[in-house]
């Protein structure tokens, strides 16, 4: 998990649902954003807290701290079982706490009679709600240091019946615990609590077969998240 997503309302949408009493320091768009097949190493909205309130701001999926750049692909998960007490994310624990806003994510479920072959499906909020992903991010403003910009989205352990699907799953906060992610004053033993047990349970979520086209990021379309017979 989680290698493609979608974010398709506009930030307004996922700002009321987190209903935070914080101004929004820099200006966003206003309209819907329509990305439902956000992948890796592209840039895509995320909410993190700054001086004076809340910034908007569009980041590369994907991050490596500067000692670690050039050697692998950068990351675009971090696990919760060692986010906060491993070496590779340390800079940005716990001041590079973000939000992914998101409607729901992709998962690929090798098929019985040929393993070879994927099955995408489609997971959302039962209830059809937006989604938070817990996130960690370095951002930087201006060209030239956008090259060390990124984030990556915070992992857990899959329960019951998601973990047919997948392993493991986005840290996915309810707006209660989404607020308290970003807020600068929440502490370090709270936030391990929110790492370990504040993952919404699989009871949240729906899941279905979708069409095999979102494995081309090349297409973005809203038919990329509609149910089909599993091919």
């Amino acid at each position: 998990m989680c290698g493609r997503y979608s974010i398709y309302e506009s930030m307004d949408d996922y700002l009321k649902q987190l209903a935070l009493d914080l101004v929004v320091i820099n200006g966003y768009d206003h309209e819907q954003i329509n990305r439902y097949n956000v992948a890796p190493s592209t840039r895509v909205e995320v909410i993190r807290p700054v001086y004076g309130g809340l910034s908007i701001d569009r980041v590369k999926w994907g991050w490596s701290p500067f000692w670690a750049k050039g050697k692998r692909p950068d990351p675009i998960n971090a696990r919760a079982e060692t986010v906060m007490t491993g070496r590779f994310f340390k800079s940005l624990w716990p001041c590079g706490r973000a939000l992914a806003p998101a409607n729901g994510w992709f998962e690929w479920v090798p098929e019985p009679v040929d393993p070879k072959r994927k099955q995408p499906y489609y997971i959302q909020a039962a209830d059809d709600t937006p989604l938070f992903f817990a996130a960690l991010a370095e951002v930087h403003p201006g060209l030239e240091a956008a090259e060390r910009s990124g984030f990556v989205i915070v992992t857990a352990a899959a329960d019951e019946g998601l973990v047919d699907i997948h392993d493991r799953k986005p840290l996915v906060l309810a707006p209660e615990l989404a607020r308290e992610w970003i807020d600068p004053g929440t502490t370090t033993e709270r936030l391990w609590e929110i790492v370990q047990t504040g993952c919404r349970p699989s009871t949240d979520f729906c899941w279905f077969p979708v069409g095999k086209e979102v494995g081309n990021v090349r297409n973005q379309g809203a038919e990329l998240i509609l149910p089909v017979q599993s091919q």
